[in-house]
């Protein structure tokens, strides 16, 4: 009878841990990633143990939310690897996305599986091992053809799409990857909670690396005072909130929790906004600077501070984004040029004017603009959309509604000087 009842005590709780859902994991805990992967929009895809993070912030979610059919496989517990299939010459695959589990390769286009998978990986990619650790795509001339470059332990193999050839590769001064990424056209091993860039022809590591992964591909608050913070915020990939330059040409920019000025002379400083601006807190939507002061609109209120030592919340405000703006917030940004008496503020793809002078304010001369922004700012040399990991110039605002895309430039290179 002791047994028996053992048994049932057992047996219970096997079930009970059966039936208990898996941990959510946190990204800012410094976990190791399975693999990483863009999606169709270039938005990056992080997974670790049947869960997916979804760009550089926010919660986890379940894996099989967004890839519905690997419920069907039960492969619910792990990605080995993923890439997004870069190649042009067959339209029917290019931007697909794949992911290696055991011995499988499942093909992904818009979030659906496609027919015929999953397929053993041998038969779609000859000469490669299973149980992969990691992979990535390498477009020409990045590579000399279209290929994929895939990590076993210290092995690395060069896939060629045209030839179907595998060559083994040495990339002696690497460590071993656990999963890898192309992003903005460079490439990242990533190892444990740490990560390397490197070339993808030799494997060269050029630079102060391993980094920190989360000072660069997630929007975690200050969690080792061993990070170096300035170079956290001046090469993170994380989107800007808002962006912003005064009469000066000081920049003002706002990124989840941190405040970053980087004034004429090229100096960078790193704040949190909490500290500056103590009554935003952080997480701005948008901000602009009208005559001599700065503004910040958070959700449904607008924030105006006279700049100085000590940055001064004015007398009336906060107050809400109709009163002081004539619309509805939230707004994504906005943006004042020097000459004009107007504030344009911009909500999806939609821009409109209003007028700081009047003293009824109202957003008017609505009109639809290139494209969405996440931040925008105006200075002596034109107007700067910021879209993701990328800005873009335009000489004068009329620029803004035509249909030719100017050159796109990366934030962190070349808004804040970072060197990677």
């Amino acid at each position: 009878a002791k047994l028996l009842t053992l048994l049932c005590i057992i047996s219970d709780n096997l079930l009970t841990k059966w039936r208990s859902p898996a941990a959510v994991p946190d990204r800012c805990q410094g976990i190791e990633m399975d693999a990483v992967t863009v999606n169709e929009d270039g938005i990056p895809y992080f997974f670790h143990s049947g869960f997916l993070f979804k760009g550089f912030h926010g919660a986890a979610e379940r894996a099989n939310e967004t890839f519905t059919e690997l419920d069907e496989h039960q492969h619910l517990g792990h990605v080995d690897a993923a890439f997004r299939l870069h190649y042009e010459d067959h339209p029917t695959e290019h931007n697909n996305i794949i992911f290696f589990l055991d011995t499988q390769i499942f093909s992904y286009y818009q979030h659906k599986l496609e027919g015929g998978y999953p397929k053993n990986i041998s038969e779609v990619y000859p000469g490669i091992p299973d149980h992969l650790d990691a992979a990535v795509e390498c477009p020409k001339p990045e590579c000399e053809e279209d290929s994929v470059i895939f990590f076993k332990g210290d092995e690395i193999f060069h896939f060629n799409f045209k030839t179907k050839a595998v060559e083994m590769k040495e990339f002696t001064s690497m460590p071993n990857c656990t999963s890898a990424f192309r992003f903005m056209e460079h490439y990242y091993c990533f190892h444990g909670h740490n990560f390397s860039k490197f070339d993808p022809k030799t494997g060269e590591v050029h630079g102060r690396y391993p980094k920190e992964a989360r000072d660069f591909f997630m929007r975690c608050s200050k969690f080792s005072d061993d990070s170096d913070h300035v170079e956290r915020e001046r090469c993170s990939r994380a989107h800007l909130d808002a962006i912003t330059a005064d009469n000066e040409g000081d920049m003002f920019a706002f990124r989840g929790q941190s405040f970053i000025c980087k004034e004429v002379n090229d100096t960078l400083k790193v704040e949190p906004i909490e500290l500056t601006f103590k009554e935003v807190k952080s997480d701005v939507d948008a901000a602009f600077t009208f005559k001599d002061d700065l503004y910040l609109v958070k959700d449904e209120h607008v924030f105006a501070y006279r700049v100085g030592e000590n940055h001064t919340l004015l007398d009336g405000y906060p107050k809400t984004v109709k009163e002081e703006l004539g619309i509805e917030g939230p707004i994504d940004s906005a943006f004042s040029c020097d000459e004009h008496q107007h504030v344009h503020v911009v909500k999806g793809q939609l821009m409109y004017d209003v007028d700081m002078a009047a003293s009824e304010r109202n957003a008017t001369n609505e009109r639809s603009i290139m494209f969405p922004s996440d931040a925008a700012m105006c200075g002596p040399r034109g107007v700067t959309l910021v879209k993701g990991n990328h800005f873009y110039h335009f000489d004068t605002l009329k620029l803004l509604f035509s249909r030719a895309v100017p050159e796109r430039h990366q934030v962190s290179l070349e808004l804040f000087g970072c060197d990677h």
